[in-house]
């Protein structure tokens, strides 16, 4: 990780809902970038309703990048942010390991409507059996195996520490390994 020149996984801020400003300011950087999205029933002011890809989670795009390009694009770039926590009395930008990214990637870009985002503290990992799932669209996928409030079954949960998490559908217990 102190390797300057590795790309990694950065969890960014795209602050007053610009994220898609941000993805496109990176695209056309040719760096790689993501921005989760679902679809969602938008009202137009005419009174017609239409289904279009909205983000998932305002304000949030994670960057693949260098320590070093990052800091590059963010000089005079006042929408791209760093989503920080704090270590030993200073803030240090998040990095997102990239098995976990590959996973929340994977796991965002299915056609499935019955995903849930959820801010880390809506969650009591603790409680939560570390698995693995066997099996269907999320072979593969590790994650945490929760109740998720507000929902009657447990669920899948792929948490990305400090930023964001997603419970999956419902998953049949045959598919779920206890791996930890």
């Amino acid at each position: 990780m102190d390797n300057e020149n590795a790309p990694v996984w950065f969890a960014m801020s795209a602050p007053y809902r610009r994220e898609l400003k941000a993805k496109e300011f990176l695209d056309k950087k040719s760096v790689e970038c993501f921005v989760p999205m679902k679809q969602a029933l938008i009202e137009k002011r005419n009174g017609a309703k239409s289904r279009q890809m909205v983000p998932a989670i305002h304000n949030i795009i994670f960057v693949h990048t260098t320590r070093e390009r990052i800091r590059e694009l963010k000089q005079g770039v006042n929408f791209l942010q760093y989503h920080t926590r704090p270590v030993a009395g200073k803030n240090i930008p998040i990095i997102v390991p990239d098995r976990q990214m590959q996973q929340f990637i994977a796991v965002t870009t299915t056609a499935n409507e019955n995903i849930t985002y959820l801010r880390p503290e809506e969650l009591d990992i603790k409680q939560g059996t570390k698995v693995r799932i066997h099996g269907g669209v999320f072979d593969g996928t590790e994650g945490y195996f929760v109740k998720v409030q507000g929902k009657r079954s447990r669920r899948v949960v792929i948490l990305i520490e400090g930023i964001t998490a997603v419970a999956l559908t419902e998953i049949s217990t045959d598919f779920i390994e206890v791996i930890g």
